[in-house]
């Protein structure tokens, strides 16, 4: 799924960096915020598997689209975990998948916001603490992840997009 999400997804971070040192979006983050929320009835609050078949050749667009808006408004790694589950990946699978991706597009994020002037010292010092943070979070959820069944994994993943999208 990477293949298909990663090169679009670059052309969306340079475009949205582009339109970020020109503009504020923070419109974008409403609309994200009630698609999270929605996705605890899309799923029946856990009870179901997937509520649409997700085609990998439609994360082309769907990496346009969100490297787009993430790139403006900050992190939507929540707003991707419907469309993995509706692509039948779970778990270890869907963590690895989305962590991949979270990779290429964040290294060609630091490039456009670096070549567009966007980046400080002080942002510098905030995304290598953040880095250094989500290694230690990676490690522990690994073990957490281990000892969690599917149905639980889901459940978890629901009240997380809830979560993100009320805050």
């Amino acid at each position: 799924m990477t293949k298909y999400y990663v090169p679009s997804a670059i052309i969306g971070v340079w475009l949205a960096a582009f339109v970020f040192s020109h503009l504020d979006a923070g419109w974008i983050q409403l609309l994200v915020g009630v698609f999270l929320v929605s996705t605890i009835f899309q799923y029946k609050f856990g009870k179901v598997n997937k509520t649409f078949d997700m085609p990998k050749a439609g994360f082309i667009p769907l990496g346009f689209m969100i490297a787009f808006m993430s790139t403006l408004v900050g992190g939507l790694g929540p707003i991707l975990n419907p469309f993995y589950m509706n692509a039948g990946l779970e778990k270890e699978n869907l963590i690895a998948t989305k962590t991949a991706n979270s990779f290429f597009v964040g290294m060609v994020q630091i490039g456009s916001y670096s070549f567009f002037g966007i980046f400080t010292v002080k942002l510098w010092v905030y995304g290598i603490v953040l880095g250094l943070g989500a290694v230690i979070g990676n490690i522990i959820g690994k073990r957490f992840l281990a000892g969690m069944s599917i149905s639980q994994f889901r459940i978890m993943l629901l009240m997380l997009m809830v979560i993100s999208g009320v805050i």
